[in-house]
């Protein structure tokens, strides 16, 4: 007989009920492993020797910022030749004292003697010109001053004439067609003198003017040869200015062009000092701002005479000017440190510069907890900086400890446990 074999419920046994609890289990299970992986992907751990630990503070904050100078003179002059040359000789050498209107270099320039002469033989051609054209224009106004003198002696004739044959007419005792003769022999003798006083007043407009012209011609000409002499003195190049010379890059021998840099002259009878800075600061650096710098135990002050606009590589460039004689063992080319003072102090929260402000950019810092075993990240809003300390503005009070480097290897961390 056979038997009825009951199915069992579940999967071999277990009863369904079960499965929820075993659900259950294994979501807190996976919620205790996702809290704990996530506190400690949220937790880096520090040794306390390989941290910097600073204490925030509340005291005066110098607004300042420093400035690494460079001493150089007041003014320097380039020297260029006005005119090309080859140079013949080297009258000084870099470094010497010059006064202005020293010879420096000589230079040598055919081409410019070949203009010269040609220049003075074109001058004496166009004086020739001139000469014997005032010769033939003083010809021809003798020629025409003969021919009025005959003019007038011929109208003078004809009048005599034509007055005898009008009474001789008039008295009936020559014919008519001689009286008409003698007075038509007048009116035209008249028009021919009218006619030779026109011309030479026209002639000697013409002379004065054509000579005038030429005249001008000549003296321009001159002037020319004037100036190309004068060129030819440029051959010489001289110091502009009394001072040092500097630099000067020539060779003898070497053929240099009109306006070509060739050296320097350093105006030694004061000091500028320039230097570079951050464009942080950019806003705020101003002309006639106030440095000070110390050298050989004696304070110097310095006025900030010139910002330059552009900005190179994060940093741009500012010149001071002494405010007072300059220092006698000074010169040129030396380091000069100086403090340029952007306010006055102030009461404020600082804390020191570190390298966290490369990581965070100032907005956040880790703040040590009162046991000093863990640190926690906190925002922060900081102002105003000097070369030693930050202003804070916001998110942390005087007392608290900070923690001021090693960000770039705490990542995403919140947490610091300080071993």
């Amino acid at each position: 007989m056979d038997v009825k074999i009951e199915k069992k419920k579940g999967i071999r046994g277990i009863k369904p009920a079960y499965w929820a609890y075993a659900g259950l289990g294994i979501v807190a299970i996976a919620l205790i492993v996702w809290i704990s992986l996530s506190d400690i992907a949220s937790t880096y751990k520090v040794e306390r020797t390989g941290i910097n630990i600073a204490e925030v503070k509340s005291q005066k904050f110098d607004d300042y910022v420093r400035v690494d100078g460079r001493v150089e003179p007041i003014r320097t002059v380039q020297i260029s030749p006005e005119e090309g040359g080859i140079v013949m000789e080297m009258v000084v050498e870099e470094g010497a004292q010059v006064r202005k209107g020293d010879v420096i270099i000589r230079l040598s320039n055919s081409n410019l003697d070949l203009q010269i002469l040609n220049a003075e033989a074109e001058l004496a051609e166009k004086q020739n010109i001139l000469r014997n054209t005032q010769i033939s224009m003083e010809q021809d106004r003798l020629n025409n001053r003969t021919d009025q003198a005959q003019l007038e002696l011929d109208v003078q004739r004809k009048h005599r004439g034509y007055m005898q044959k009008k009474k001789l007419f008039d008295d009936k005792l020559i014919a008519k067609e001689d009286y008409l003769q003698a007075k038509e022999d007048y009116e035209l003798a008249k028009r021919r003198h009218s006619l030779i006083n026109q011309r030479l007043n026209q002639d000697s407009i013409y002379r004065l003017a054509q000579v005038d012209q030429m005249e001008d011609n000549l003296a321009n000409m001159q002037k020319n040869i004037q100036l190309i002499r004068k060129r030819k003195e440029s051959l010489n190049v001289v110091s502009p200015i009394d001072g040092e010379l500097g630099l000067l890059d020539v060779e003898l021998g070497q053929n240099i062009s009109a306006g070509q840099k060739i050296g320097q002259i350093n105006d030694l009878t004061a000091y500028k000092v320039t230097g570079q800075i951050d464009e942080h600061y950019i806003d705020r650096v101003h002309k006639d701002l106030i440095a000070s710098s110390a050298r050989n135990e004696r304070d110097m002050s310095l006025r900030l005479r010139k910002v330059y606009p552009e900005v190179r590589e994060g940093k741009f460039k500012v010149e001071f000017v002494f405010t007072d004689k300059c220092p006698d063992n000074i010169r040129s080319g030396q380091t000069c440190f100086l403090s340029l003072q952007l306010g006055q102090p102030v009461d404020a929260v600082v804390i020191p510069k570190g390298s966290f402000y490369s990581t965070t950019g100032g907005k956040w810092i880790f703040v040590v907890d009162p046991s000093g075993k863990k640190a926690y990240r906190r925002n922060i809003r900081l102002g105003r900086q000097n070369p030693e300390f930050y202003e804070v503005l916001e998110g942390l009070e005087p007392g608290e400890q900070i923690i001021t480097n090693g960000y770039e290897s705490y990542g995403d961390a919140t947490i610091l446990t300080i071993k």
